[in-house]
């Protein structure tokens, strides 16, 4: 089983090499306007399809992984092919810690690659507020 996940790009050429670069694998289906890449690891089909002025683009994507070592070697990937946006160590979003190395493409779509260290109280890391002792 793997994840299908169709994203719209501006620019095929553009989009063919960030995704080639960030996976390292080379396209597998390629025609006017469409690309597909069919991925062993993480096991994902990722369709390209050129529609320049569709309206949404998605927020961000991400690979979780399981192994430190899994963040490390993205990071170094990345770091060498000049595409690693920022690495994000111990850091604290969406409720959890966690090791994470982004890349942005060209259009702009932000990619994690991230490893879960612990659940957070906090979305963002801030202060959790003090239990009122009256509560």
């Amino acid at each position: 089983m793997r994840l299908q996940l169709a994203l719209n790009v501006r620019d095929l050429d553009a989009a063919v090499d960030f995704y080639s670069k960030l996976f390292g694998v080379e396209v597998n289906k390629r025609k006017p306007g469409y690309a597909n890449f069919a991925i062993d690891e993480p096991p994902l089909k990722l369709v390209l399809f050129e529609l320049p002025d569709a309206p949404e683009r998605l927020n961000h994507l991400g690979v979780e992984v399981f192994d430190g070592e899994e963040v490390t070697r993205a990071t170094e990937r990345l770091n060498a092919a000049g595409m690693a946006d920022l690495v994000e160590d111990q850091t604290t979003c969406c409720y959890a810690r966690a090791d994470k190395v982004w890349a942005q493409e060209p259009d702009g779509l932000r990619w994690e690659w991230y490893r879960v260290l612990a659940d957070s109280e906090s979305f963002r890391g801030e202060e959790e507020p003090a239990a009122r002792p009256d509560a």
